[in-house]
């Protein structure tokens, strides 16, 4: 494996049999970063970096483990005051497949003008913040703060196979505290809350003929028409939540319709996106949406709640001063929202651009990983 210390192309890290090497959770950030980047990850096979990340944690005597499925939680139990959560996923989108990709596995590290540069696939999103809780459960025996630590699976994919979801069904006592971080990426600077986001389907249903007598038939898709209209003319609102301003958006991600170059279609669809502030309840969001399509039946296909910044928390309050920058929203959905949901305030927080990640250049900067790592032990200890 390579180190920041020379950035070169790197080998998957293996014992002779073929498995993957113990992770060293002492070794700099940065490095751990590339060996787990090096143990591919995509959703559904999380298994080989999961058995890593529960072997090095049971190492650990002052952490209490328990492992569902391919999600590990470990605990302090130090009877301290307030208990913070640090959670993360093990997860990636899949590998690129574009020639000349830099972003996929194994990881390898470039020198940009001094600024050591780590590329592949989970380098932004997110084994840079994964890097930086392990080395934090390894480190902090005695934390100011009672800890939590969260490694879970399938948060890539389709919500119904989250990890994290499913421990809050099997024991959402081991996830509940005071506060919470999720080391999503945000460029070192705490994103509070989340938008929601919901998916739904307009389908309307029309009547098949033959094109050279298309008055016999009723055509599907022109009962679109209004449909599309209403979303590219639609403004989004920027609305403020609790300081921070989050901004709406609705469009349509995928349409289909047709048969045959001579036949009057008899049903089409249009599935539409709408992520909303943490103003909104889902019932809220559903109905909004009911109301800009009226005589329309729309199918719900995926419901993500919003969460708030919660940053009025006391505890929330202490973190945000020890980063010591100007909060911001998070437009995009993450799992705060699920933390919400349980009563546990939470913001985002980690390294690396959120802008880079699941592209073919996915790549996060070694200063980025280890400032992170300053910022959480400095609140921590």
């Amino acid at each position: 494996m390579s180190s920041p210390e020379s950035p070169a192309a790197t080998e998957s890290p293996s014992s002779p049999e073929g498995r993957p090497q113990a992770l060293d959770l002492a070794a700099d950030p940065a490095q751990l970063t590339a060996a787990l980047i090096d143990v591919e990850s995509v959703s559904d096979h999380e298994t080989p970096l999961a058995d890593l990340v529960e072997e090095a944690l049971r190492g650990l005597e002052h952490l209490c483990v328990h492992r569902d499925g391919d999600a590990i939680i470990a605990r302090t139990e130090l009877g301290r005051a307030e208990r913070v959560v640090l959670a993360g996923h093990l997860d990636t989108v899949p590998l690129p497949t574009a020639a000349g990709s830099r972003g996929t596995v194994p990881s390898s590290w470039e020198d940009h003008d001094g600024d050591l540069t780590l590329y592949g696939r989970g380098a932004t999103d997110m084994k840079g913040g994964v890097a930086v809780q392990l080395g934090l459960a390894a480190e902090l025996t005695e934390p100011s703060r009672d800890i939590t630590y969260v490694f879970y699976d399938h948060e890539e994919v389709d919500s119904a196979k989250s990890g994290l979801a499913r421990l809050e069904r099997s024991v959402p006592d081991l996830l509940q505290a005071d506060f919470a971080v999720l080391l999503e990426p945000t460029d070192g600077t705490v994103e509070g809350g989340c938008n929601g986001t919901l998916r739904f389907v307009i389908a309307p249903q029309g009547l098949a003929a033959h094109s050279g007598r298309a008055w016999r038939g009723d055509n599907a898709i022109h009962k679109l028409a209004d449909v599309l209209s209403v979303l590219a003319d639609y403004e989004p609102a920027t609305i403020e939540v609790e300081g921070l301003a989050y901004r709406e958006g609705l469009n349509a991600i995928r349409i289909s319709g047709g048969t045959a170059g001579n036949v009057i279609p008899d049903a089409a669809s249009v599935e539409i996106n709408y992520r909303f502030a943490p103003d909104k309840t889902l019932e809220q969001a559903q109905q909004h949406c009911r109301e800009l399509f009226p005589g329309h039946e729309l199918e719900f296909v995926d419901l993500s709640p919003a969460a708030r910044p919660g940053l009025d928390r006391a505890s929330a309050a202490a973190f945000v001063a020890a980063v010591g920058q100007e909060p911001k929203p998070k437009y995009g959905w993450t799992d705060v929202a699920r933390f919400s949901a349980m009563g546990v305030p939470a913001v985002n927080f980690g390294p690396g651009d959120a802008l880079l990640a699941h592209t073919d250049d996915e790549n996060v900067s070694a200063e980025a990983i280890r400032q992170c790592r300053r910022v959480l032990l400095s609140w921590l200890s």
